[in-house]
């Protein structure tokens, strides 16, 4: 018996009408905006190998890859990231390539989240990479390219900064094993304070706990700088700091620096980034619809080391959003054919309503108050016949 013989798989989900077109408005406006910044177009493969995602610094669990094998028995895997594949890519096919190179990508990618909590196993996302420039200007010139995303789409987003070398600092000083840090990292990226003070209550209490601890409560606007600044004592997270200042400065600075939150509790993937980083938020949304920051650790994996920073955008839930503001395609005529002589003619008028910049499609019903029940059903508001 085929049970699964009319659902999809867990985590994924059919597009239909106005899905598809929604998905289609966000992704001509974000395009509009990475080509408007001189960002050119990559695909890489949907399925790469398992080699490629078990890097140390790509921060992706095995458990969260979908995996097969090839003809010759190697482990692959159905794409969950772009930005290491756009790596790979950068690092053979595009080595005499005069830096920085700058890629943008429209792709899904696949993870598999064993308990969903309303999370897709199948995402749709659009991101861009800025490889081959370190620095203040090509952190700044990505934070406001995703600015100027969000903004192409929605009007009430914000984008929180933060600095994934603060918690790398605090943490890598804390007297405690792997498992344990990685369980710090996860209760505060998850918001999980209770479990955090609970676990942090265990340990020997001195300046690193006391400032791990505070890093969730650091979000908010400028004053949150003289606040860490009197918590944080170690000399690399204090340089990351001084850093962040000057950056949120300078954003606050852009037509959208109201939309702009400092968020020291931002310590996502701390073994991918290596600088700044920065998520983008929408009323109505829990979770982050963007993400990014600078990851320059990345391309010491292909012996290679160049700076490199980027972001991911959600283009499901963004689709989702911007539903109601994507244009209807729903015909304004209905061309009908009232005799089989009458076909060609009937398509030809079509084609010249279209040409015209007229929304016009020609009905293949042979009945001609069918097709009217059909035009008056869909809302077709004009009808009109070829033929005697």
């Amino acid at each position: 018996m085929k049970r699964n013989l009319k659902i999809t798989p867990e985590g994924t989900k059919d597009y239909l009408f106005k899905e598809c077109t929604a998905v289609d408005y966000v992704c001509k406006k974000i395009q509009k905006v990475f080509e408007n910044h001189q960002f050119h177009r990559v695909i890489t493969p949907a399925l790469e190998y398992y080699d490629l995602f078990s890097t140390d610094s790509s921060g992706i669990s095995p458990e969260s890859m979908f995996k097969t094998t090839d003809n010759s028995g190697k482990i692959v895997v159905v794409r969950p990231d772009s930005t290491l594949p756009i790596a790979r890519l950068v690092s053979t096919r595009m080595q005499n390539e005069v830096l920085p190179v700058r890629l943008y990508y429209n792709q899904a990618v696949y993870r598999n989240n064993p308990s969903l909590t309303g999370r897709s196993n199948e995402i749709m996302q659009m991101g861009i990479e800025l490889i081959g420039s370190k620095g203040k200007r090509a952190d700044l010139e990505v934070i406001t390219t995703a600015i100027q995303c969000l903004k192409a789409v929605c009007d009430d987003f914000r984008i929180e900064v933060g600095h994934s070398m603060l918690f790398i600092s605090l943490i890598d000083s804390l007297e405690a094993d792997s498992d344990l840090k990685e369980r710090i990292r996860d209760y505060i990226e998850n918001k999980n304070y209770s479990a955090l003070n609970y676990t942090l209550d265990q340990l020997q209490q001195n300046d690193t706990v006391k400032a791990i601890r505070t890093l969730p409560s650091l979000f908010g606007g400028e004053e949150v700088f003289a606040k860490a600044e009197k918590i944080i004592k170690l000399p690399k997270a204090l340089e990351a700091l001084d850093y962040l200042k000057s950056l949120y400065k300078d954003l606050c600075t852009h037509e959208s620096g109201d939309k702009i939150i400092v968020d020291l509790g931002l310590v996502q993937q701390n073994e991918y980034y290596s600088g700044i980083v920065f998520s983008g938020y929408t009323l109505g949304y829990g979770d982050a619809i963007l993400s990014g920051g600078r990851y320059d650790k990345i391309f010491s994996e292909f012996d290679s080391s160049m700076g490199a920073s980027g972001f991911a955008i959600n283009i499901n839930h963004l689709a989702e959003k911007a539903r109601y503001r994507s244009k209807s395609n729903i015909p304004e005529v209905l061309v009908f054919a009232k005799n089989d002589n009458d076909i060609m003619k009937a398509i030809a008028y079509t084609d010249e309503l279209i040409k015209k910049g007229v929304k016009a499609q020609f009905s293949d019903l042979s009945d001609e108050d069918e097709a009217r029940d059909f035009a008056s059903k869909l809302g077709i508001n004009k009808f009109e016949i070829i033929g005697d």
